[in-house]
């Protein structure tokens, strides 16, 4: 990847209209120290100093497709409660749209409460309804996807098993897509993994796929076995597979498998990683970067955010300074040697 690719797709980047349909997700962070064990069990006795309140799950990607510039446009369901209402305020602080919300008088918002002490997560806990929408509650969603399906150029599908992605909401937002040509990508949920038939792309973590095709990745030719095979199963465009400290590797249609070694200089936190990575590859996509070249910037923006504690956010300056420091450095070099090599 040279320096004018790179500044071509970070110059692209920010004007596209994204659409992300998925569980949307409220993150509370308390932090404290800890420095005596519980009289009453034999835990950690955590002194909360501070908390923190920040969106989750599909709210997350639209922060992250907000922090790069382009526009967010967040579809799914929040309960009608005073989390929804936080939520929504987060939302207007971060200068995204929440007029794309369901209400669902059923379930209540998710919320998820990470407790960290010293740098380190000591527990989370989840309030959360999981059961799949109600035949209206998925026909208001889909309603509402219908009404802009015309303006966007990409739909990012943020699965995290709450019950919003149901089989038959995706078949229909999927044959729209296809019908208008609409850029499809998804962070999978794995039970639903057979279910994302013929996307753009699909960005499962190593585990994630290995599950997904029956086989454990442990070498090489089993990450070619998964790779090639998920890819044929689902009829999809290409398959992106997260491999922390081994990089990414990209599957594609009528291509050669690509391997992108990590860029990441430190790690505190993983908590929205595969948020960061979804956000910047469809980014990278819609400014007019090929699916190696999206891959690339997606492998860097995880690594920018990796480094910070709690669900982080990119932007396009950030990503272009880490990418150009990546090419002097010489590690973009390595990535095309090993894309030519594959």
């Amino acid at each position: 990847m040279k320096a004018e690719r790179i500044r071509a797709i970070t110059e692209g980047i920010g004007r596209a209209r994204i659409l992300i349909l998925g569980d949307i997700m409220l993150d509370e962070y308390l932090f404290g120290a800890v420095s005596r064990i519980s009289p009453e069990a034999p835990v950690p006795v955590v002194e909360i100093t501070s908390s923190r309140r920040q969106l989750g799950g599909a709210a997350n990607v639209a922060a992250n497709i907000r922090s790069l510039g382009d526009e967010p446009m967040l579809l799914g369901t929040v309960g009608e409660d005073e989390a929804a209402v936080m939520l929504t305020q987060l939302l207007k602080q971060r200068n995204i749209s929440s007029e794309y919300l369901v209400n669902d008088k059923s379930r209540q918002t998710t919320i998820k409460t990470r407790v960290i002490a010293h740098s380190q997560q000591v527990v989370r806990t989840d309030r959360e309804d999981r059961h799949e929408l109600d035949d209206d509650t998925r026909s208001r969603v889909f309603k509402r996807f219908m009404a802009v399906a015309d303006s966007i150029q990409a739909v990012i599908i943020s699965d995290y098993g709450k019950g919003v992605i149901t089989k038959s909401l995706l078949e229909q937002v999927i044959e729209v897509c296809l019908q208008k040509d609409i850029f499809i990508a998804v962070d999978p949920q794995d039970t639903h993994f057979h279910n994302y038939r013929q996307v753009s792309v699909i960005t499962p973590n190593h585990l994630e796929a290995g599950f997904a095709y029956g086989r454990r990745i442990v070498s090489e030719a089993d990450l070619m076995e998964v790779g090639t095979g998920l890819l044929k199963r689902l009829q999809a465009k290409s398959i992106l597979i997260t491999r922390g400290p081994d990089g990414m590797s990209l599957f594609q249609e009528g291509g050669e498998p690509t391997h992108i070694p990590t860029f990441a200089r430190k790690v505190f936190d993983v908590t929205g990683a595969g948020d960061t990575v979804i956000s910047s590859f469809v980014s990278a996509v819609c400014a007019g970067a090929d699916l190696v070249e999206a891959s690339i910037v997606a492998n860097v923006g995880a690594g920018i955010t990796i480094g910070e504690v709690g669900t982080a956010t990119v932007t396009v300056p950030q990503l272009k300074q880490e990418l150009e420091r990546n090419i002097k450095n010489g590690n973009l070099a390595a990535a095309t040697t090993r894309i030519a090599h594959g």
